[in-house]
């Protein structure tokens, strides 16, 4: 695994480093690497970060573990790695790797007090939801690797070349690569997500299946079986959110989809996912994402 910056090194749990991101003067805090450049970098014990890592097997692959959960990677395969997880020493030394590293900081700053923390954030919740290890492996389907490489080279090249504008262009290029990360990452809880995790399954399968009616923690706990309080504590030790957090991200994520993909009116939109109340729908819709949901579909338009 990249490590970059190491401002500070602390120990973490069992005595393990884990390393801050030294940011450059001038310089966004965001570092890529090409896989050429990310061997250099790779750390040969276990270690962890206080900033977020995507790593993209461009070709070839080979084992990581990640808070002791153990994958052999292969092409097409994103590993999502959020602070402070443990890595393995040595991972991916076989692969053709890109590697993606920043702290929260850079996307949550642009817009202070709109999310609770880094943990609520749109863009970040892949980083959050990887079942009791917190990582994620996705993947890139065979047809979208090449958009997916492409992203992380053009960010790599505008860190590395420094063209006026860089700063905001790079932000830029990291907000679309998160985006296609997002994207990604429903799929992951019926699969990798929810693997060794049956409680999760059926929880993500509750939801799934009525987020688009009124619905409740105590809806969801009485389908599992267990009670509010237990699933929530359950919940929110396995993923880091609550039952009614994940009922409103797949909320929001269908919500994205048809404003972005339909010309159905908001009050439309907002019946769909769930809400009987459009004005609520608009409210939670601005305050999960820093616009209105009419601002939002401009925005994304064609």
């Amino acid at each position: 695994m990249a490590e970059v910056g190491r401002s500070s090194v602390l120990l973490g749990r069992s005595g393990v480093p884990v390393y801050g991101y030294r940011r450059a003067p001038g310089a966004p805090p965001i570092t890529a690497l090409r896989p050429r450049d990310a061997a250099g970098v790779i750390r040969h014990h276990r270690h962890a970060h206080d900033f977020l890592v995507l790593c993209l097997v461009e070709e070839g692959g080979g084992p990581i573990s990640v808070d002791g959960r153990e994958w052999t990677l292969a092409a097409g395969d994103l590993v999502v790695v959020g602070p402070g997880q443990v890595v393995g020493p040595g991972a991916l030394t076989d692969g053709e790797v890109w590697s993606v590293c920043f702290p929260a900081d850079v996307i949550t700053a642009a817009a202070p007090g709109t999310f609770r923390s880094w943990r609520a954030h749109p863009l970040l919740f892949p980083f959050v939801g990887g079942g009791a290890g917190g990582a994620q492996r996705l993947h890139v389907p065979d047809a979208d690797l090449a958009g997916f490489v492409a992203r992380f080279a053009a960010l790599e090249q505008e860190l590395r070349e420094r063209r006026d504008g860089f700063h905001d262009a790079a932000l830029a290029h990291l907000t679309l690569l998160l985006v296609a990360v997002s994207r990604l990452a429903p799929d992951v809880r019926g699969s990798q997500l929810t693997l060794d995790e049956p409680l999760l399954a059926a929880v993500f399968a509750t939801i799934d299946a009525g987020y688009d009616r009124p619905m409740s923690l105590r809806d969801v706990a009485a389908t599992v079986g267990l009670t509010p309080g237990h699933l929530t504590t359950v919940i929110a030790r396995k993923t880091g959110r609550t039952v009614q957090e994940w009922i409103n991200e797949r909320r929001m994520t269908e919500a994205r989809r048809l404003l972005i993909g339909t010309s159905l009116p908001v009050g439309a939109v907002a019946a769909r996912v769930g809400y009987r109340d459009a004005g609520y729908f608009t409210r939670r819709f601005r305050r999960d994402h820093g616009v209105a949901p009419l601002q939002f579909r401009q925005a994304h338009a064609a």
